[in-house]
């Protein structure tokens, strides 16, 4: 039977929409991507993280969970860019640990998305882009979004923490770690064809 659900996870600068565009080309699957062009929170939480945190981490919520029912209603393979679990168990977890989101916020939040992720199938395959902060940094840097040079590497090491806990206890579905330190897609045909061989292999497709 064919997949309907593809996720793409991984810390900010990883490739999920590298990958995601890869993987579309080959398989012929539409791509849910993240919203960042078009998000009216980003700019201003990346400026301010302890006013926007909340606002920010709803936005994505709703916005990822708007995808996943409209992918479940529909009859095609589509590749979501980031997870909705990763919200959850990384992001707003992080932001209330730095202390950017009051424990009131956070635990609303994290309410609201038991109550989706409860209504919703976990994907049918998720592939976590696994990548060190240095990987990230000269990824981040590549595609020169201003919003992100403010990043500090203890954020997105502590992101990239959080992100391992979190795939060692992944049990609700089929998982794919790909080593990104170790893999170039986007500019190596070995590489890429590596990554199909996988992802096919993992989905039972013909390769």
């Amino acid at each position: 039977m064919q997949p309907k659900h593809i996720a793409i996870a991984g810390n900010i600068g990883a490739g999920k929409t590298t990958l995601c565009e890869l993987l579309s080309e080959h398989f012929q699957w539409e791509v849910n991507y993240e919203s960042t062009d078009d998000n009216p929170y980003l700019e201003d939480f990346y400026n301010d993280m302890n006013r926007w945190s909340f606002n920010l981490q709803i936005y994505f919520l709703n916005n990822r969970y708007r995808q996943i029912v409209e992918i479940q209603k529909g009859d095609k393979t589509v590749i979501q860019d980031r997870s909705i679990y990763e919200d959850a168990h990384i992001f707003a977890p992080n932001l209330h640990q730095m202390g950017l989101m009051p424990a009131r916020d956070f635990q609303n939040y994290f309410d609201l998305f038991e109550l989706m992720s409860s209504q919703v199938n976990p994907p049918d395959l998720l592939i976590y882009l696994k990548a060190s902060v240095p990987t990230l940094v000269n990824h981040i840097q590549t595609r020169g979004r201003e919003y992100e040079s403010t990043m500090s590497l203890h954020y997105l090491q502590s992101l990239n923490d959080k992100y391992d806990e979190w795939i060692e206890s992944y049990t609700i579905g089929k998982l794919l770690v790909l080593d990104v330190n170790e893999l170039d897609y986007k500019n190596n045909a070995d590489h890429r064809q590596f990554v199909i061989d996988e992802v096919s292999k993992k989905l039972k497709l013909p390769v």
